[in-house]
């Protein structure tokens, strides 16, 4: 039987905006941000604060795997340094905000083991993060939607980013230190860039249609990853 006020119900909750923040080492975090995640509803919005070092490269990926098989309307938004292991979740969601001041450092993955291991199974290591490194890459640059030629020059031999530069690659929209209207970016509306000011925004039609010709294509909503 239809219930329509439990159905109600969903749409508020899916209707709410979740705040997460994702601060601190990754893998410390990861447990806490996952659940934060799980809490969301099924398609459900949430907006991530970022101000990460990175973590563990399995705590990016399974962090970017939620947030793109649950299918959430998710917005990031750097507050300081998005780096390393936080680019993946990062990448995976649907909008991405930066400031001038924002940092993201790509760079090669590194691993280390302070176990005394046989020479084989410090082969297998090798062997295995060879091919992980290869495939999260692939995997970076489909969540940010461009060619992984694009970000190779940033990651090897390893890169801070400004936001500014992120900005002018496309990857992220560029946002100046004023409130952040989250109605109007959840539901893709346009949010003051960096520079803008009340007055600017509301002055003639063809300063709006600009303004938003300019906002990069790879910063807009995207279907969640397919296999």
């Amino acid at each position: 039987m239809f219930d329509e006020e439990s159905d109600s119900t969903g749409d508020r909750e899916r209707d709410a905006i979740a705040e997460i923040a994702l601060v601190g080492d990754l893998t410390e975090g990861q447990s806490d941000v996952l659940q934060r995640l799980l809490d969301v509803p099924h398609r459900g919005r949430c907006v991530i604060y970022f101000d990460s070092p990175g973590g563990s490269s399995y705590s990016a990926i399974s962090l970017a795997t939620a947030i793109r098989l649950r299918g959430l309307d998710a917005t990031a938004v750097v507050l300081g340094e998005c780096s390393s292991a936080a680019l993946w979740p990062f990448a995976a969601c649907q909008r991405r905000f930066v400031t001038r001041y924002s940092n993201l450092l790509f760079h090669p993955m590194k691993w280390q083991s302070e176990e005394h291991v046989r020479l084989a199974e410090a082969s297998e290591w090798a062997r295995h993060f060879g091919q992980l490194e290869a495939d999260m890459d692939a995997m970076l640059a489909r969540l940010f939607g461009v060619p992984l030629d694009s970000i190779l020059g940033w990651i090897d031999p390893g890169r801070y980013v400004s936001g500014s530069e992120i900005a002018d690659a496309g990857l992220a929209e560029l946002v100046d230190l004023v409130p952040l209207d989250l109605d109007v970016i959840m539901g893709g509306g346009e949010h003051h860039l960096a520079g803008s000011s009340d007055d600017e925004s509301s002055k003639s039609g063809t300063r709006r249609r600009r303004r938003k010709q300019a906002t990069p294509a790879a910063a807009r909503r995207r279907p969640p990853l397919e296999s």
